[in-house]
């Protein structure tokens, strides 16, 4: 399939009416999950914009479905949305579809709802499965609070000062991440939050060979290098926030330990990359730590380490 066929019009395009967008989840792995009125979204869409064409058109053959496709992804989704556009004042129903699970959380989509509700289309969500929400409910972790960091920055240097930004983090953090970059992720989660950070790393969620792998970061880190199994397939992470890794965390003198176990990880962070004023600085705005405190800290890491 080219990847952009012309478009399907209707015989009496209508000036200026009213088109619909349907942002539909679909399964993250077990098809059973595609939801009855997901199904009947999917039938009934004049046109589907989806993220992989030949993916979505295994969806759609699965189920009986034929409907006219196009390609939505990260390289086209700009020039696309404007045809799309186009055919939304026509009148016309999309259904938004992404390779797995919901649109626009860590998948292309973002261009074409925010230009079709600025155009004052009907955008309409159809929910369904998401590995964010399913990570959190299985994780065992507090995670009454949570944010979603999607994927970490491929270079390590750029990962590792969007974790130390992290550091301070009292939310639970749910992350995506490549099977190659597993390993070194952990790692560097290990150094910016603490090796006894708790965390799960689920893999193939609702597939055959779901997969879930818990204990401190430490641990996750040494089972990742003995366990090939463990960079297979789709990786889903959650990691508890500060003050939450381990139970029995309460009262001030927790909070106080806590916040400088914070202050320190931050700082050995930066302190890589940064003379020790700046590294302070940058951990003092991070983490909320007073700046004498963490200057003070800095020259004391600074001094200890060799080289």
């Amino acid at each position: 399939m080219k990847d952009r066929p012309e478009l399907p019009r209707s015989a009496a395009p209508v000036a200026a009416a009213r088109g619909r967008v349907e942002v539909v989840a679909t399964p993250i792995g077990n098809l059973a999950d595609l939801s009855p009125r997901a199904r009947e979204s999917l039938q009934r869409a004049d046109l589907v914009a989806a993220e992989d064409t030949r993916r979505t058109g295994q969806l759609l053959a699965a189920f009986g479905i034929e409907r006219p496709i196009v390609s939505l992804h990260t390289h086209n989704e700009r020039a696309r949305s404007a045809d799309l556009l186009a055919r939304l004042a026509e009148g016309v129903t999309i259904a938004l579809v992404s390779d797995a699970g919901t649109p626009v959380l860590s998948d292309p989509g973002f261009e074409l709802v925010r230009s079709a509700a600025a155009a004052g289309h009907e955008i309409v969500a159809i929910p369904g499965p998401t590995a964010i929400a399913a990570a959190l409910a299985i994780s065992g972790l507090p995670v009454e609070r949570f944010c979603f960091e999607g994927f970490l920055p491929a270079r390590p240097r750029e990962r590792r000062a969007r974790l130390a930004e992290l550091a301070a983090e009292t939310r639970a953090m749910v992350f995506f991440e490549g099977p190659h970059r597993l390993a070194e992720s952990l790692v560097d989660m290990a150094a910016a939050f603490g090796a006894d950070r708790e965390a799960i790393v689920a893999r193939e969620l609702t597939k055959a060979f779901e997969t879930v792998y818990r204990g401190t970061l430490a641990e996750l880190g040494m089972r990742v290098t003995a366990d090939p199994n463990m960079t297979r397939g789709e990786l889903t992470l959650v990691v508890a926030g500060l003050g939450r890794g381990a139970p029995g965390q309460e009262g001030d003198a927790a909070q106080e330990a806590a916040a400088r176990l914070a202050l320190e990880r931050t700082l050995r962070v930066l302190l890589r990359e940064l003379a020790p004023s700046k590294a302070a600085a940058l951990a003092a705005q991070l983490t909320g730590a007073r700046r004498s405190d963490a200057y003070a800290l800095a020259l004391s890491i600074a001094e200890s380490t060799p080289g």
